[in-house]
């Protein structure tokens, strides 16, 4: 089995990008999927401080592993605003050296009817037609709310919208009640990448392997195949931008710091691989 690499949203761990270095090199983690810095989102950085970031990552021998926009976590009827916002977001992502784009498929109501399915489609694959251009690499993430919440719709995606690759997320499915192991058994060809992340029966998120996501039989499903790369998304503590993430945020577990929540996160996920 080839050595993992792992990266994380650091900005669990702070808002100051020093904060976020600290915890990666504490953790020996080989990257970042970067999400916020200093309060603002990284889909509106401005380039000049996308080349501070490279520069800083650089000195710490860190790499940008995947953006972690918010692109397709919007309405449906505004999902036209996104496209541009995915033009900006590629400048980001060639200047801090990575082609692979986080994103989402859209808030909608009601998603049941084949009109509003046949929408989603069509906008995604608008992205992915920039995306193609600009050379990146779209990477769905299953989440709450938006049209790929299960897995039968997650695969739809991947079935129609050529090019565009999944993030699967454990804690994300358990919350919307999908079995992980069902449905990483209908995605896992389409996975380019993890999110570690685990959660209980009722929604609450726990360091991987002590919740109902079947995290450790995943991973490890995901390495015997050849998988590459792990982003660890904690969830344990909470930071500034979780009120943007989540319209109803579970309750935290009891961890007196975000370092001391974002270490024991790393530290259970780094038991699975070992």
């Amino acid at each position: 089995m080839k050595k993992v690499i792992l990266s994380a949203f650091a900005d669990e761990a702070g808002e100051d990008f020093d904060i976020q270095l600290e915890a990666l090199c504490r953790n020996t983690m080989q990257g970042i999927e970067i999400r916020s810095v200093e309060g603002e989102n990284v889909s509106k950085i401005s380039l000049e401080k996308a080349k501070e970031l490279k520069k800083r990552l650089d000195d710490k021998g860190l790499v940008c592993w995947s953006i972690g926009s918010p692109i397709g976590k919007i309405a449906l009827d505004r999902a036209a605003e996104h496209r541009e916002v995915l033009r900006h977001v590629a400048e980001v992502a060639h200047i801090l050296g990575t082609e692979k784009v986080r994103m989402f498929s859209y808030h909608m109501k009601p998603w049941e009817t084949e009109e509003n399915e046949n929408r989603v489609i069509d906008e995604l694959n608008a992205l992915q037609e920039i995306a193609a251009s600009e050379k990146l690499l779209l990477c769905h993430e299953n989440e709450k709310g938006i049209y790929g919440f299960n897995a039968s719709n997650c695969l739809k995606i991947m079935q129609r919208v050529p090019g565009m690759k999944a993030v699967f997320d454990p804690a994300n499915f358990v919350q919307c009640g999908v079995n992980t192991l069902y449905a990483w058994e209908m995605l896992q060809k389409h996975v380019i990448y993890l999110h570690a992340k685990d959660a209980k029966a009722d929604g609450t998120v726990v360091p991987c392997g002590a919740g109902w996501g079947y995290v450790p039989e995943i991973v490890r499903q995901y390495l015997a195949l050849g998988g590459e790369a792990i982003t660890l998304e904690p969830h344990l503590f909470s930071f500034s931008a979780l009120k943007t993430l989540e319209a109803d945020p579970k309750k935290r577990t009891g961890y007196a710091s975000a370092d001391e929540a974002f270490d024991a996160a790393a530290n259970a996920l780094k038991a699975i691989i070992a």
